[in-house]
């Protein structure tokens, strides 16, 4: 019985360049998103309870916390549009995007 090699499927070879750029400056935007979101939710009241187990010491810098990570969440599960915005306005001024209307 002869037995030659099978080929499996090619890994994907390495990502370009602009791929991995335009990646980091999604990230970068989505991050910008979530600190606007962040302080937003801030002053909208987020957090911040009245009851017998609220007013202690460090409540007010643990709800930052929180309210940062809710507000990454909402960010990375779409957002209000803001990073996508920012993102191509980064593309422009970095000249991976060219504005049609100009």
């Amino acid at each position: 019985m002869n037995m030659s090699p099978t080929t499996g499927p090619t890994p994907p070879g390495p990502t370009p360049p602009q791929a991995e750029r335009q990646d980091t400056l999604r990230a970068k935007a989505q991050d910008l998103e979530a600190v606007f979101l962040a302080e937003m939710l801030a002053h909208a009241g987020m957090a911040e309870q009245k009851g017998a187990f609220s007013g202690a010491e460090g409540e007010a810098q643990f709800a930052s916390f929180l309210r940062q990570e809710q507000a990454r969440a909402i960010a990375q599960g779409g957002g209000i549009g803001l990073a996508e915005s920012i993102f191509t306005a980064m593309l422009r001024a970095d000249g991976g995007l060219h504005d049609p209307d100009a």
